[in-house]
């Protein structure tokens, strides 16, 4: 078992949180774990990606292949896009709907979204306000870590359990919060 994922978006958005989560909830399943990432301009609202690769077996470079991403997950579908080579015929594309306008010709936002849905396994989610509803707008990560749920190696349990480690300094409201968007992610439907 090898899974392979981008997570992509904006400076700010929380792509780094979602991939300490991922590695911990690997480790503490007993896989192996890479993961590479790059900040760019973050704190400008640039761009910031990292790759995450999970497996059962050793694993030698941390930086996904072009066409070997299994997932992709996106805070911001225009980074989604600029992603799209790394993506395996049959990968999976889960992203918010919602864009982070921080350049002046940003593109149509329509045709950004209706790029992502010629893809087959596509899910756009509007992470954004899920998250606003339950009281915290940075929350969209895990909405949309939830959403992929069930694309990743990785179980449900072991997942919580990884956002209270990862979270547990921050104190309990902010563990309830993350685990309650995490959970909000977890009941959206596949193919939307």
């Amino acid at each position: 078992m090898k899974t392979n994922i981008i997570l992509a978006g904006v400076g700010g958005q929380g792509i780094l949180s979602i991939a300490a989560i991922l590695d911990t909830a690997a480790l503490q399943q007993n896989l192996y774990v890479k993961q590479s990432e790059v900040h760019g301009m973050s704190q400008r609202g640039g761009a910031v990606e990292s790759h995450v690769r999970i497996s059962d077996k050793p694993i030698f470079s941390d930086l996904i292949p072009s066409g070997k991403a299994d997932l992709i997950i996106a805070l911001e579908p225009m980074e989604l896009l600029r992603y799209l080579p790394f993506l395996k015929k049959d990968g999976w594309l889960v992203t918010d709907s919602n864009p982070f306008e921080n350049i002046a010709n940003y593109p149509d936002l329509e045709n950004v979204l209706k790029e992502i849905k010629t893809h087959k396994n596509h899910k756009i989610i509007d992470a954004l306000n899920i998250a606003k509803n339950i009281g915290n707008s940075k929350a969209a990560n895990m909405v949309l870590l939830g959403a992929a749920i069930s694309i990743l190696p990785l179980s449900k349990d072991v997942i919580l359990n990884a956002i209270k480690t990862l979270f547990d300094k921050k104190g309990e409201r902010i563990i309830d919060l993350n685990t309650e968007a995490f959970l909000k992610g977890t009941n959206t439907n596949l193919n939307q």
